[in-house]
């Protein structure tokens, strides 16, 4: 008989390791899968998006923006313009009422401006020289020598005055085109902060807003004025503010004194006309219309009644023989454009004349029983009297 065969020990079998390398090459694989499918799936949505948007009608501006050159403009501009600044001392005399009666007392003020002809020609803000009211004026050139000043001109409503001193072959500041502004660009302020001693003091910034209206402690309204975030102290008034390219686009004259990062300044172009005619004539005549107005809007307030313009200057009276009567505009007319300006208000008018001179014909654009009519007015130098 034969014997059972003995019965063997299973021995258990090891778990096999995977290899790590196993584990990256699934990894990849599924990876590679994932991609391709995430890449099929995001090529879909953004073909969609684009479709979309091709039947939008909202388009963005393409604007690029290029900082190589412009790193360090303020540099540029310091070195091309800071010896066309000036500094203006004014001394004069001050009159007030006292309980003892009228007294005077001298004083002495300091601000900026810059050369704008050879042949001696400044210009400044009209509180720099005292609008008007001084006794001596003294202007100081980055030579380090002074000369005496002249003023041939100044407009307190304004702010703006043209200075002149017995000079010739004087550097010139290059005048821009503040029409052609915009918010953001940047901006550089040259003066003397508070004393000489700081003269021609280089500070930079943005443009941050345009036609702003300010009120100054007197009531005087100024507008429209540029906002910039450059540093502007006193002794900045009537200093220019120059773009990137180093072309005045503005003359400083006020500041927040309770806010910081806002000062103003007024466009080049307001003053550009007047400059030119000084220097052909060695005086500015300003022309007139003839007429007393008043904005749409106060009228509406001040009169409780609805009027068809939304912008303009009601006439509530013509001057005798001036150019506004001879022409035919009437009281109640609206003029809502002087030539191709816009006109919201009286300061408008005043500003636009500035671009006229003695005969000179403008074409007011008005609104009569709500009917729009064109009439051609020759203007004439201001009376004295008016």
């Amino acid at each position: 008989m034969r014997e059972p065969e003995p019965i063997l020990p299973v021995k258990p079998k090891k778990p096999k390791r995977k290899s790590f390398l196993g584990y990256i090459a699934v990894a990849l694989v599924a990876a590679l899968i994932g991609g391709l499918s995430g890449s099929y799936i995001a090529t879909m949505k953004i073909n969609e998006i684009n479709s979309s948007m091709d039947r939008s009608p909202i388009t963005a501006q393409d604007v690029n923006i290029n900082l190589s050159d412009d790193v360090y403009f303020a540099v540029a501009v310091a070195q091309k313009s800071q010896k066309t600044v000036v500094g203006i001392t004014t001394d004069a005399i001050q009159r007030y009422n006292t309980f003892w009666g009228p007294q005077t007392r001298s004083t002495r003020s300091m601000g900026s401006g810059f050369i704008v002809d050879p042949s001696g020609y400044i210009v400044t803000n009209a509180h720099v020289v005292g609008d008007g009211q001084y006794e001596k004026i003294t202007v100081s050139l980055i030579d380090g020598t002074t000369e005496v000043g002249e003023v041939l001109w100044y407009d307190t409503n304004l702010d703006l005055a043209i200075v002149k001193i017995n000079r010739t072959g004087l550097p010139t500041a290059e005048l821009g085109d503040s029409d052609k502004l915009m918010v953001g660009e940047p901006a550089v302020a040259i003066g003397n902060p508070m004393t000489l001693d700081l003269e021609r003091t280089v500070t930079q910034g943005i443009i941050s807003g345009l036609n702003r209206t300010i009120q100054f402690d007197n009531g005087n309204v100024i507008e429209p004025l540029i906002q910039t975030d450059a540093s502007i102290n006193s002794g900045n008034s009537g200093g220019p503010l120059f773009n990137a390219k180093g072309q005045v686009i503005g003359i400083n004259t006020a500041k927040i004194s309770t806010a910081e990062g806002l000062g103003f300044a007024i466009p080049i172009n307001t003053v550009k006309p007047i400059i030119q005619q000084i220097i052909n004539n060695g005086t500015f005549k300003p022309v007139y219309v003839g007429i007393r107005g008043m904005d749409v809007e106060t009228y509406k307030m001040l009169y409780g009644v609805e009027l068809s313009a939304e912008h303009g200057v009601v006439i509530i009276e013509t001057v005798k023989n001036s150019p506004a009567a001879l022409a035919g505009l009437q009281p109640n007319d609206i003029i809502i454009f002087v030539d191709s300006k816009k006109i919201e208000n009286m300061s408008d008018v005043q500003r636009k004349l500035y671009d006229y001179k003695n005969n000179d014909k403008a074409e007011f654009t008005i609104l009569r029983n709500g009917e729009e009519m064109k009439i051609t007015l020759t203007l004439k130098e201001k009376p004295e009297d008016f």
